[in-house]
């Protein structure tokens, strides 16, 4: 039940090596959009112990906190069974300890809203049970998704997940506008036999939920890594000089890429080494307008009005004394005198000839 990257061994207890499900994923795929819990790999007490742990719901999918009882003796890593208000559901600790206050703090989660415990440690019976209720899961997206269609509600069901113990199943959508779902509800549970849930997201979450490969060619952040949703506009691609073009800004889930933050502080600190009004400079020879800039080598592209075939590449700090000029009632000669020469090195490829040792089957 290991992944295959986890082929490397097993423990005493049979569990495979690295394996941070211990063997009980099934999916080819560990938990994802867990917090790391580093203080239990450590190997040290923890002063400030609590008895609430978080536990994650498949491979990290939802998150959820709950007391545990020091007799049951469960750890980070574990699989528990945990109640619920109608049987109970079987996930992960993904985080113990002084950890947890941190994390509760992060969701704003007050201790006092914490009610449901851990019930035990989680038997091979109740892991099987997960496996044959994660199985039903795609069969039961496509037909609640064709009664959705036949009663013509307009609303996109993104994903279904059942609880551990198959009594319950929540259905994500998303819809433009609010959906009134009550007789479509009656449906599902004459269907599925099972208490149904809806619960709407937003697209970001469905996402997240969903996964996929993004143009940067790696697993989004969103389905993995990334747990918080900040807001993200245009204003950060014109601070990298990014085109502004929606359809390459735009992520899977529509909306601006996440990763448009990822570096924007670091553009934030460069630039303010850059004048703030320097798009237009005064010289002798005509009016200078800036064209581009390159941020972390310190180099703004100025060109004439009256001839904007040459780019002259200014420092920085010649802009500002240039603009101090200006200011003074001061022209320079021109932009020639205060640009800086860029080596351009010649990168000399060589290419075999490969025509005829390669023949292409006749069609």
């Amino acid at each position: 039940m290991a992944c295959a990257s986890c082929g490397t061994g097993t423990n005493e207890d049979g569990t495979p090596k690295g394996c941070g499900s211990k063997g009980a994923c099934g999916t080819s795929s560990c938990n994802k959009r867990s917090t790391y819990d580093w203080l239990a790999d450590l190997g040290i007490d923890d002063p400030y112990a609590s008895n609430i742990v978080e536990v994650s719901f498949k491979e990290g999918a939802s998150q959820g906190f709950y007391h545990a009882p020091a007799e049951l003796e469960v750890f980070t890593g574990d699989n528990v069974a945990v109640e619920t208000k109608n049987g109970f559901n079987v996930g992960r600790i993904t985080l113990s300890g002084d950890l947890v206050r941190l994390q509760m703090k992060k969701k704003k989660v007050a201790e006092t809203k914490v009610t449901e415990s851990i019930l035990r440690r989680a038997n091979a019976r109740d892991l099987e049970k997960v496996a044959e209720v994660r199985r039903l899961e795609k069969e039961t997206l496509v037909k609640a998704r064709a009664i959705a269609r036949q009663n013509h509600v307009k609303m996109k069901i993104s994903d279904v997940e059942y609880q551990g113990d198959g009594r319950k199943a929540t259905i994500y959508y998303t819809a433009d506008d609010r959906i009134d779902f009550r007789e479509l509800v009656r449906q599902y549970s004459h269907q599925f036999r099972v208490k149904i849930e809806m619960r709407q997201i937003g697209p970001r979450q469905e996402t997240s939920r969903l996964g996929g490969i993004g143009s940067c060619g790696r697993e989004l952040c969103c389905s993995t890594w990334l747990s918080d949703f900040n807001a993200v506009n245009t204003a950060a691609a014109r601070y990298q000089n990014i085109a502004i073009n929606q359809v390459k800004l735009s992520g899977q889930c529509g909306r601006l890429k996440c990763c448009l933050n990822y570096e924007l502080d670091t553009y934030m600190e460069a630039l303010e080494a850059f004048p703030k009004k320097a798009d237009k400079l005064k010289t002798k020879a005509g009016l200078a307008i800036l064209i581009k800039t390159d941020i972390f080598k310190g180099i703004m592209y100025y060109t004439y009005r009256e001839n904007r075939g040459l780019l002259y590449p200014i420092p920085v700090a010649k802009v500002h004394e240039i603009i101090a000029l200006n200011r003074a009632g001061e022209e320079p000669e021109d932009l020639q005198s205060n640009q800086i020469i860029i080596e351009v090195k010649d990168e000399v490829f060589g290419y075999d000839d490969v025509t005829g040792a390669i023949e292409l089957p006749a069609q």
